[in-house]
């Protein structure tokens, strides 16, 4: 397995090193975990960010936690791990991911048995984050590999947020296809969303593409429409924080903008995702809770404020784009089309592979 360009998040010392993304591009530096609650804020706060990297960074948490309590008494230890795993929940509600990294961590831990030691708890969880974040890349790049299939030689592509190295473990979800691309000899370039208001795209996907000298061009949001009508884009790529049983997808706020353009235009618009991002215990994709962030992300960016006090605001994280918009489901085990999508038939299609 090739190492990723991009190390999001890696383990020094006994820690969990992530990059912050919240000072990328004017700055690189590594934030440093050594508990359930410090990756906890981590992840609210958006020093990771990602679903698939939340997922990864969640279950290093709660291997944090495991060795930051094993010499404690056991009913301590219980007590702190359960409370751990609460943060580490609450941390963020969109991205499925999480609660899949947490779920498999408790089995994992419950799998040790009544009468393993906290310390070899610890190490089994420990050893458990470790293979969850070389999981996460080998998906990637098997999940890029079906997507650069798509993508015809010479193709402009609009992505929107950032699904790259940054949001997963390494070699990212769109980002990743865009890679797997380049990878296979295809002359791709990138057109990317600036993602307002925390502008993911604007500092995470164009510093990404820039590092790997992939030709990229920063576009305000509200352009993407006027260079599709002028036949300047080709295809859209985009990840998802949660997709329902019905095929409906959430991800980054103005998605769903992007893919009604789409449409129009006769654009196709895929999404790419681990297999880990689909929920089928929720029927549709109104059923996806959607984040509410603090409304000071819309007042304004770092230190410059442009909005007068006073003024009401919202600020949803996410939207949700119907099933029927989405040309393909861009998985690790192939591409589910829209016919299967549209027909409610991505849980069959999801038994089938397994």
């Amino acid at each position: 397995m090739q190492s990723p360009t991009v190390e999001t998040m890696r383990w020094r010392d006994g820690r969990l090193e992530m990059i912050d993304q919240r000072i990328l591009p004017l700055a690189f530096e590594y934030v440093s975990a050594d508990s359930a609650a410090s990756v906890a804020a981590a992840i609210r706060d958006m020093v990771v960010r990602g679903a698939p990297a939340i997922g990864v960074a969640a279950a290093y948490g709660v291997a944090l936690e495991a060795l930051r309590m094993r010499h404690m008494l056991p009913e301590v230890f219980a007590t702190a791990m359960n409370h751990g795993f609460g943060l580490l929940a609450a941390s963020r509600p969109t991205a499925v991911n999480l609660f899949w990294a947490l779920d498999r961590m408790r089995r994992a831990w419950e799998a040790c048995g009544i009468g393993a030691s906290q310390s070899a708890i610890a190490q089994r969880l420990l050893a458990e984050a470790h293979e969850m974040l070389a999981e996460d890349i080998r998906i990637n790049r098997a999940m890029g590999a079906h997507g650069a299939a798509l993508l015809p030689d010479g193709a402009r592509v609009l992505t929107h947020c950032n699904a790259g190295a940054l949001a997963t473990a390494g070699h990212g979800t769109a980002l990743g296809v865009f890679r797997s691309a380049v990878e296979m000899g295809k002359k791709i370039s990138v057109i990317a969303d600036e993602t307002r208001p925390f502008l993911q795209g604007a500092r995470l996907t164009a510093w990404e593409m820039v590092q790997e000298k992939i030709p990229v061009t920063l576009i305000a949001d509200n352009m993407s429409g006027h260079l599709m009508s002028r036949g300047e884009i080709d295809a859209v790529v985009v990840g998802t924080d949660r997709v329902a049983a019905n095929g409906d997808v959430a991800n980054k706020i103005g998605t769903y903008m992007v893919a009604v353009l789409a449409a129009r235009h006769n654009i196709p618009f895929y999404v790419a995702c681990p297999l880990s991002t689909i929920d089928l215990t929720l029927a549709t994709g109104a059923d996806i809770p959607i984040e509410e962030r603090h409304p000071d992300e819309v007042k304004g960016f770092r230190d410059c404020r442009w909005a007068p006090e006073g003024v009401q605001i919202r600020n949803p994280a996410f939207d949700v784009t119907p099933a029927e918009l989405v040309t393909g489901l861009i998985t690790e085990k192939g591409v589910v089309d829209n016919a299967t999508l549209v027909r409610g038939g991505l849980a069959q299609w999801l038994k089938a592979c397994s």
